[in-house]
């Protein structure tokens, strides 16, 4: 390990501040993005959002180590930098809120969708939410989930309330590995949802079949977690090479091939990975730039990963 004058604390307060090749624009940074970033309109809306985000799902949750919170600062500025907008985290996820409080602190919330969850089985969802709010250190909160569908007929109804007395912009529900597709179509299909989180990766393709033909059908944008099974895919395909072909969709590493593979379905509006790394966070949103698979390689993304 290399030894500096300066503490590793003190460098990564010189980073939260700002360096100035965090700020470059991406093209600067990556040679192998190009143009404008990607995104795509959440249905109700029209609204735009680039097609990566970040999760926060256990890479947020550090407690009060400060400087493993001035890490998770950094990875926002990063994300910030190269054109994300939507941080997804939930009350499940320990000190995750309160760490994205601090980079919405420290760093503005002029480019932040917020999307969390409400998760409990009793009565106190607005409660919760307000926490959530304090927490994050907003306004108000763009998007607000039912998490893994607890308690979703109390706490759906008084989402859509919130939603028409703007304390809250879009309203959605969320599963994931697969778990209660069935529940999840029946809501989908009698409730007017503008969002639905479900897990979707080259390996995990159930949601094809019903819920993403489905989410389009009715107007419901799709937010993609779990998108490298929590890191196990990556280290799965790592120990085998890039294809060639990659080249063809701007892919120069794993991470944006298979994130390309997600957020290349029309269905699909935004994928969150969640890394406390900066500069997996800058592999992830170069998937976000260039070409995009179509439905031929798409399949032969498939055939060539599952032939590993």
């Amino acid at each position: 390990m290399l030894r500096d004058p300066i503490s590793r604390r003190d460098m990564l307060r010189l980073l939260v501040a700002g360096s100035a090749v965090a700020l470059l624009p991406p093209r600067a940074v990556h040679g192998q993005t190009r143009g404008q970033i990607l995104t795509r309109r959440i249905p109700s809306s029209k609204e735009e959002l680039p097609l990566v985000g970040l999760g926060s799902w256990i890479t947020f949750n550090v407690g009060d180590d400060p400087v493993a919170r001035a890490e998770c600062v950094e990875v926002m500025q990063a994300f910030f930098a190269h054109g994300g907008r939507l941080i997804d985290s939930s009350p499940m996820y320990g000190s995750s809120q309160s760490v994205i409080g601090d980079g919405v602190s420290k760093l503005g919330a002029s480019r932040l969708f917020s999307a969390d969850k409400v998760w409990t089985g009793g009565s106190e969802g607005r409660a919760q939410i307000a926490e959530t709010r304090r927490r994050w250190r907003v306004r108000n909160l763009d998007l607000v989930q039912v998490h893994n569908l607890l308690n979703w007929k109390e706490h759906l109804p008084m989402l859509l309330e919130m939603k028409a007395a703007k304390q809250i912009r879009y309203v959605g529900i969320t599963t994931s590995e697969g778990r209660r597709h069935r529940e999840i179509e029946q809501i989908m299909r009698s409730q007017p949802l503008d969002f639905v989180q479900v897990t979707y990766n080259v390996m995990d393709r159930e949601v094809e079949s019903r819920i993403l033909p489905l989410a389009r059908e009715r107007g419901i944008a799709v937010i993609v977690n779990r998108p490298f099974r929590e890191g196990a895919l990556i280290r799965d395909v790592a120990r085998h090479p890039l294809p060639g072909w990659a080249r063809e969709i701007d892919a120069a590493n794993w991470p944006q091939f298979l994130l390309k593979f997600i957020v290349s379905h029309p269905a699909v509006t935004c994928a969150i990975p969640a890394t406390s790394s900066v500069a997996h966070v800058r592999e992830n949103m170069g998937a976000s730039y260039g070409r995009l698979p179509d439905e031929q390689i798409r399949r032969r993304m498939i055939a060539y990963v599952e032939g590993l």
